[in-house]
């Protein structure tokens, strides 16, 4: 064991006089691995980064809930003039499904309407996005209110002018004031602050609820009617967890197929859109973009290699003489091969820590420039450049180790003379 410590020893003093002796075609050869690493783990960190971002936004919903809406969140087989004929999904629906649909943990009508303009005193604040909900929404998506409480169910069904507000909306409109008990205008109507949600934070698409409102769908209601194309009607359904999902989707779409009066050979007029084929479509396409961006790296890696395998055989040429020597006064072929993959591991490595340090410096630059974006370098990238910067060392080394490990000693000593 301490011969082996004493060769690893003996081969990292070897590279090391290498990086001094040789700066250019050093750095020059540990290039291309720095740059294959840097490219590998740099997609990964900010692939993943990503999607913990997108994840993080819908980390409120669970993946099981439910959009019941006329329109489709995804590709479809069915025609766009076939689409555009679909009917709304009406209020009476809602109240219907969620007396009868069995498994349901909570179930809100929904308006799907643009933002607006909220106006409190002498402060307005645009782009807002508004949330014409029912008071089950509350439960569906788990909100969580700081400040007051969340409209309920007689508010809701009377559309009474209540409305709950995000913690930016408080901030910019109130100040250091209480918001609740406060007046706000809202489509020409005044509401009467109820409630503020807790602090979220920016999110990836600007949809963060801290720029966020919620009234009463009824009172949304009256003021678009129930034929309005700036709103869309839905009905989101949160299912209990045990629930068998097939089925359950199956039995929904079979009571709204039979509310709707469709016949059995008559395709469906309504869209189950599930938020669980969302995150696996951020799945697959983190996943992609992780592939392609590993095999871009890997070509940048494989040039690094052959950086190293030449810088290899060139320190075997160079070394010659030495190697005769040794062999000469009685180093076996394994300590001489092992003296030459040590080294190529150890160029490797080297290159492979620069990558990293550069992807480090370069994801917390990123995470302070963008605020609450945060670029993530998992010890499990880490792990794995480090894990494929050694491989690459061991497969450019092996044949230079090789060769010098073959060498004859009179020949070599001759040669090096």
């Amino acid at each position: 064991m301490l011969i082996y410590l004493r060769v690893l020893k003996e081969s990292f003093a070897f590279a090391v006089n290498a990086l001094r002796n040789n700066k250019l075609r050093t750095f020059l050869s540990l290039l291309g691995v720095t740059i294959g690493i840097f490219s590998i783990i740099g997609v990964l960190a900010a692939v993943d980064s990503l999607e913990k971002e997108i994840k993080g936004s819908l980390s409120s919903l669970d993946n099981s809930t439910i959009y019941l809406t006329r329109r489709s969140f995804g590709p479809t087989q069915v025609p766009r003039w076939k689409r555009e004929q679909f009917p709304d999904v009406t209020y009476d629906e809602f109240q219907n499904i969620n007396k009868s649909l069995n498994g349901v943990e909570a179930m809100s009508f929904i308006l799907f309407v643009g933002p607006e303009s909220v106006k409190g005193g002498e402060n307005t604040v645009s782009n807002v996005n508004v949330n014409p909900v029912t008071d089950d929404y509350y439960d569906v998506e788990e909100l969580q209110v700081v400040k007051g409480r969340f409209f309920n169910e007689q508010e809701s069904v009377a559309g009474t002018p209540v409305i709950v507000i995000g913690d930016e909306i408080a901030n910019s409109l109130y100040g250091q004031q209480d918001p609740i008990g406060q007046r706000l205008r809202l489509y020409g109507q005044k509401f009467t602050v109820i409630g503020v949600l807790k602090k979220e934070g920016s999110g990836l698409f600007g949809d963060s609820k801290d720029t966020a409102v919620f009234i009463p769908v009824n009172m949304a209601r009256r003021i678009f009617g129930d034929n309005n194309k700036a709103s869309l009607p839905g009905i989101i359904i949160k299912p209990v967890d045990d629930v068998d999902n097939a089925k359950f989707i199956a039995e929904l779409k079979q009571k709204f197929r039979t509310l709707r009066g469709l016949k059995p050979d008559e395709v469906d007029n309504f869209f189950v859109n599930q938020l669980q084929g969302f995150t696996d479509a951020i799945d697959s396409i983190a996943s992609t973009m992780s592939a392609i961006g590993a095999a871009i790296g890997a070509f940048s890696l494989l040039v690094g290699g052959f950086g190293i395998a030449n810088i290899m055989f060139v320190s075997v040429k160079e070394r010659t003489n030495l190697i005769g020597i040794q062999k000469a006064l009685g180093a076996k072929k394994k300590f001489i091969l092992l003296q030459f993959l040590f080294e190529a591991i150890i160029l490797a490595v080297i290159g492979g820590l620069i990558g990293l340090l550069f992807v480090w410096l370069i994801s917390k630059g990123a995470s302070q420039l963008t605020g609450d974006f945060e670029f993530i370098l998992s010890s499990s990238n880490m792990f794995w450049g480090m894990f494929f910067s050694t491989i690459i060392g061991l497969i450019a080394g092996i044949i230079p180790a090789w060769m010098a490990s073959k060498l004859d000693p009179v020949e070599a000593i001759r040669t090096g003379m």
